[in-house]
């Protein structure tokens, strides 16, 4: 099974080759209309003196090499070796071999080449008109099959006449096998005019007629095919680029189209998109339905009510929310487009054309192990049926943080229509224990949402927890120590040392004094750090062996607790400070905490005569509320 989806940026020029030119003034009404060289030759054992290549970008640069020893005649071809699964030097093997000056290769009808592999195989994509730029007449096929034994392969040009001056003369793009890597080998590429070739048919959109409701402003994007009779018979399409195409609106004023296929909806009305190959019509359509002005939500979405302590926010206004790569990956065959706005205030995602959108975040990935569940806020314009759905999918890409690294899994959400509703919010807040299929919530990198719904506007999308009180509703446990074993700070069970202050003006937190079931609690809210002091009267704990404090969150994600010993001159910074810090990562959460911890864990605080200062700090910083009581030293 593959795992690459190739989306080709490019990167790591392996190789080129430059010409000097030598130039000097002219009159421009002297200058006649550029010229490119006819050459055939791609590599006919070797390259031509034009030619470049460039891998494509996440792609094993050292797949490519020259190969004297296999090839189908002469004295080499191209060797591609193609990378395992999780190879660190590349996901996948693909790159373009391009010539600097460009070539007019109006003359051929097919680019044609030999091929083997070490076993056999499918080869993902395979073609030319990849220039390292606008790509405006790439044509390719897409899983061309090949084996150990040599063969000629043909990749027909849709319509010759375009290419005057191309710059792309061959490009692949191949992933492992079975998470396995392997190796082919081309030869003899070249381009020809066959009269053996003939061009049967083309069409757009898969030669189907496609009706959409749009309104003013949509834009869509349409793809072509060609299908050309090879010399042996077989019947091969090609995917073509919009620009080999002539399209047509019927009604300009509705829908206009470019020469690249983009059809831009202008007014309300209805138009027909068709197109033509050379002087052949394509078969399939697109007929725009337009309602003109958007109909657009008149209310904010719900504001969320649950404790920021509670939530990871991947988008809302409520909270504070985490890096998103992207709200809106512009896969392979996604329609979705997607437009920032606000609604009262209120800022909310427009995807418009929703067949599937991809939200991604895997920087840092979400780790939503304590969460319990998933929420988002939906608005549509379209009408709901019986059979209407929306589905939401989520990803986890595991430890490795690679998408297809072996250790990903998945599980989709479908909603039917009794959970939706047409032109009114609709807060969907689903429990993660459904998505049986995520066998990990612990690297969360992606959202992809699709259905039955064109148009959706999303708000609110957060994992949050349920089910944690934000207060104790019980008092900590009554200490049982006898008094003459204790020098206690704060509890209800001892008499009290003095205490300068339970919050220094320095501190990030903010104090409350609260009663819990009877008993006086010191209450840190919005807590990064705290600091209590007793400088006046410091404390000696030389006879003590133990420290002790019992804490109640129900949302922290980390506690430390730092003594300072201001030594025998009893004032900060004065040279015989010392101090140390104990860490509790993941604490439990909605409990009383007993933390009773040795002296001789503070091993930094050397000396514990004139303790003057106590530091609480909690996570997630300035964001998480913690109860404290029972504060004291014991032996």
């Amino acid at each position: 099974m593959k795992h690459n989806k190739y989306i080709y940026p490019f990167a790591s020029l392996m190789l080129a080759f430059s010409t000097l030119f030598l130039s000097c003034e002219r009159d421009p009404n002297e200058l006649s209309p550029a010229t490119y060289p006819t050459t055939a030759d791609v590599f006919i054992d070797g390259f031509s003196g034009d030619m470049g290549y460039a891998a494509f970008g996440g792609s094993d640069v050292r797949a490519f090499d020259v190969d004297t020893e296999v090839k189908y005649k002469g004295t080499s071809s191209i060797r591609i070796a193609v990378p395992d699964a999780n190879d660190p030097a590349g996901a996948y093997a693909g790159g373009v071999y391009y010539s600097n000056t460009g070539r007019d290769l109006s003359g051929y009808n097919v680019l044609s080449f030999w091929a083997k592999a070490s076993k056999s195989a499918s080869i993902d994509l395979i073609g030319f008109g990849n220039d390292l730029g606008e790509n405006k007449y790439q044509a390719s096929i897409s899983g061309l099959e090949v084996n150990t034994n040599w063969k000629k392969y043909y990749i027909p040009i849709p319509d010759p006449a375009k290419l005057k001056s191309e710059h792309g003369l061959l490009f692949f793009a191949e992933g492992p096998e079975d998470d396995k890597g392997y190796t082919f080998w081309i030869d003899e590429v070249q381009f020809e005019n066959l009269g053996t070739i003939a061009h049967n048919s083309s069409g757009i959109l898969n030669g189907a007629d496609e009706t959409q409701n749009a309104e003013t402003g949509n834009v869509f994007n349409i793809q072509g095919y060609a299908v050309a009779n090879l010399p042996n018979g077989i019947d091969q399409r090609v995917d073509a680029a919009p620009a080999y195409f002539n399209f047509v609106s019927s009604d300009p004023a509705v829908a206009s189209v470019n020469a690249n296929g983009v059809v831009t909806v202008l007014d309300a009305g209805t138009a027909v998109i068709t197109a033509t190959l050379g002087n052949t019509p394509s078969t399939g359509s697109l007929t725009i339905v337009s309602s003109g002005t958007a109909v657009l939500p008149q209310t904010a979405a719900p504001t969320p009510t649950e404790p920021a302590s509670q939530v990871i926010s991947v988008f809302s206004n409520a909270y504070t929310n985490v890096p998103v790569d992207f709200f809106n990956g512009y896969w392979q065959f996604s329609t979705a487009q997607t437009f920032d706005l606000q609604i009262n205030g209120d800022d909310v995602k427009r995807y418009t054309q929703l067949n599937f959108v991809g939200i991604q975040f895997t920087s840092p990935t979400i780790d939503a192990t304590a969460m319990t569940n998933f929420h988002i806020d939906i608005w549509t314009p379209d009408p709901v049926g019986p059979s209407t759905k929306f589905k939401i999918l989520l990803v986890d890409i595991g430890a490795d943080g690679a998408f297809g690294g072996g250790d990903d899994s998945s599980h989709e959400i479908t909603l039917s229509s009794s959970s939706l509703s047409s032109q009114s919010w609709v807060s969907l807040d689903i429990p993660l224990s459904q998505f049986t299929g995520l066998t990990s919530r612990k690297h969360l990198a992606q959202i992809v949402l699709s259905g039955d719904l064109p148009n959706v506007f999303v708000d609110n999308v957060f994992f949050h927890k349920v089910g944690v009180a934000t207060a104790p509703t019980v008092a900590a446990p009554t200490p049982s120590l006898p008094q003459a074993n204790v020098i206690s700070l704060f509890s209800g069970a001892y008499t009290n040392v003095p205490v300068d202050t339970w919050r220094t003006n320095w501190s990030a937190a903010t104090l409350e004094d609260v009663s819990i079931a009877g008993n006086a609690v010191k209450k840190y809210s919005a807590l990064d750090f705290v600091g209590i002091e007793t400088v006046a009267n410091p404390i000696n704990a030389s006879g003590m062996t133990h420290f002790h404090i019992d804490v109640w969150s129900g949302d922290f994600t980390f506690f430390a607790v730092k003594l300072v010993d201001f030594g025998a001159n009893g004032a900060f910074g004065g040279g015989d400070d010392v101090e140390h810090q104990i860490d509790f990562s993941m604490p439990a959460k909605g409990q009383w905490i007993s933390y009773d911890i040795p002296l001789s864990n503070f091993t930094g605080l050397t000396t514990r005569q004139h303790i003057a200062q106590f530091i609480l700090v909690g996570q997630p910083s300035g964001a998480s509320t913690v109860y404290v009581d029972n504060l004291y030293f014991h032996n």
